[in-house]
């Protein structure tokens, strides 16, 4: 009996190195797996919410060229704000907790986003009835630039390695589609780059707003303060020039136009900016494509080249996102 209280009482043996016990650093794996399927679902929205903003610019592009032929470009434009301010009221109609959001403190920078963002899309309406599609886009592309240099100026944001060798390579692309010359620097496709300037500017206040403010209220208020400045420059009958054959492209502008600056907005929720813009090339060698098929605008082997180029280095910036862990990052 004592021998068996002994046996009882006898400490368990400790565990060899051959045990199969795991030590604690063996969890963290584990652990991490949620994580990383985390970023990986972030990625993924990332690029679908980038497919729709690109689809909408497509058919926003297509629509102006359409519409240019009898209005100008403050009417297609007042037609673009109008629809999607209609739009918005008829969804806080039917969910009026939609509107909570409104009453904001920031209203002051919503007025010099939409200020400095009506500029641009004025001008880049005129481009698109001047200039080829790809010319047009190729050069709004000059955009990354400013929008990685602001990014990390008020933003924050960390300007990796990658991140800068896959945007100039996606740059290089777009420079092999617009092979420079001569015939590009004409004085009207200074139009295009004012456009990438206040694109790059636009994006920049997005993201700030984004951290603050709903989607619904960012929409909303761009369309609410854009209409009166697109109608001061539009003829007050010019309504009575619309006629049955403008539908389709009407609607374009009005749901194209709407849809892109939502896809950005929530684009932006998953993704920083120097993230964001670079897969917006996309828009070129599909409008090239485009282009070529409707509107019998070049389409040569530099054209293919320089979409290879986009390509390949919006390919490099969604795996590098994907396989992003946290690692010391920034080199600026």
């Amino acid at each position: 009996m004592l021998q068996h209280r002994q046996q009882i009482s006898r400490p368990a043996p400790v565990a060899d190195s051959g045990s199969p016990t795991l030590p604690l650093d063996d969890c963290q794996p584990i652990r991490a797996v949620p994580a990383a399927r985390a970023q990986q679902s972030r990625v993924v929205w990332l690029a679908l919410w980038m497919a729709g903003a690109v689809a909408s610019y497509i058919a926003a592009a297509l629509s102006v060229r359409a519409l240019a032929k009898g209005l100008n470009v403050f009417e297609i434009m007042s037609v673009r704000s109008a629809g999607g301010l209609a739009f918005l009221l008829a969804l806080m109609a039917v969910r009026p907790e939609k509107g909570w959001g409104l009453a904001s403190r920031r209203i002051g920078l919503h007025l010099v986003r939409n200020s400095v963002q009506f500029a641009g899309q004025i001008i880049w309406a005129l481009a698109i009835t001047l200039l080829p599609f790809a010319t047009v886009f190729a050069l709004e592309f000059t955009a990354p630039i400013w929008v990685a240099l602001l990014a990390v100026i008020f933003l924050g944001e960390r300007l990796t390695l990658p991140r800068a060798a896959s945007t100039a390579l996606c740059l290089a692309g777009v420079f092999v589609i617009l092979h420079p010359g001569l015939a590009s620097f004409q004085p009207v496709a200074l139009l295009a780059l004012g456009a990438a300037i206040t694109q790059a500017f636009t994006a920049i206040v997005t993201k700030k707003l984004t951290q603050s403010e709903t989607t619904f209220a960012i929409l909303f208020w761009m369309n609410l303060m854009q209409l009166p400045m697109n109608l001061a420059g539009s003829d007050p009958l010019f309504i009575a020039k619309l006629d049955p054959s403008m539908a389709l492209p009407l609607i374009g502008i009005a749901v194209g136009g709407l849809s892109v600056h939502f896809c950005i907005a929530e684009a932006f929720r998953y993704g920083d900016a120097i993230v964001v813009v670079p897969l917006d090339f996309l828009r070129v060698p599909l409008i090239a494509l485009i282009g070529w098929s409707f509107y019998g605008e070049t389409l040569d082997g530099l054209v293919l080249a320089g979409a290879g180029l986009v390509m390949a280095g919006v390919i490099w910036n969604l795996r590098t996102e994907a396989r992003a862990q946290d690692q010391p990052k920034g080199f600026l």
